[in-house]
């Protein structure tokens, strides 16, 4: 009786498990970079249409 395909699957299975380990930290952090940034832009764009002319500084 032969292990080797029992092997081979093993081995396989940790090297997809190592690699996701490796991918989806950075995707996360890719996500959140790229959400915090669209909050940021949305906060520049809400404050620039907030600066404009006043009734009192007109």
């Amino acid at each position: 009786m032969s292990y080797r395909e029992y092997v081979i699957a093993a081995y396989a299975v940790f090297a997809l498990m190592l690699a996701w380990d490796w991918i989806a930290p950075r995707l996360a952090v890719a996500r959140q970079l790229r959400a915090a940034r669209r909050l940021a832009a949305r906060r520049a764009a809400r404050s620039a249409r907030n600066e404009g002319p006043t009734e009192l500084g007109r």
